[in-house]
């Protein structure tokens, strides 16, 4: 999947990832490549994403080092290869999933 259908399909959206049979966590894509991800924990992260040799990399606050993903549509949506780790287990687009982004406010006390 190309920069442009990877903008095309996820701009304005929330897409929530699976891996193993199991929610995995969420991304809101966000207008200028922009996006802000949770693993489900009120946690979030946010960041910005780029194409680089066909990949979609993503780089977040917390961590500098490009995440590399390519991407391609199934029959039930979005599947992703993490390119930085190939041996690891693909993540495919959530449907039906019975969890909400949530992001809590940071931390603040004595």
């Amino acid at each position: 999947m190309s920069a442009a259908e990877f903008d095309a399909y996820t701009l304005g959206k929330t897409l929530f990832y699976g891996r193993n049979g199991r929610a995995y966590g969420a991304e809101i894509y966000l207008p200028n490549r922009r996006v802000r991800w949770s693993f489900l924990d009120g946690q979030c992260k946010d960041g910005h994403w780029y194409e680089d040799a066909g990949e979609i990399c993503f780089v977040y606050e917390d961590r500098t080092d490009p995440q590399c993903w390519s991407f391609e549509t199934g029959n039930d949506g979005l599947i992703a290869s993490f390119e930085s780790d190939p041996a690891a287990i693909d993540l495919y687009e959530a449907q039906n999933i019975d969890q909400e982004m949530i992001c809590l406010g940071p931390k603040i006390g004595v």
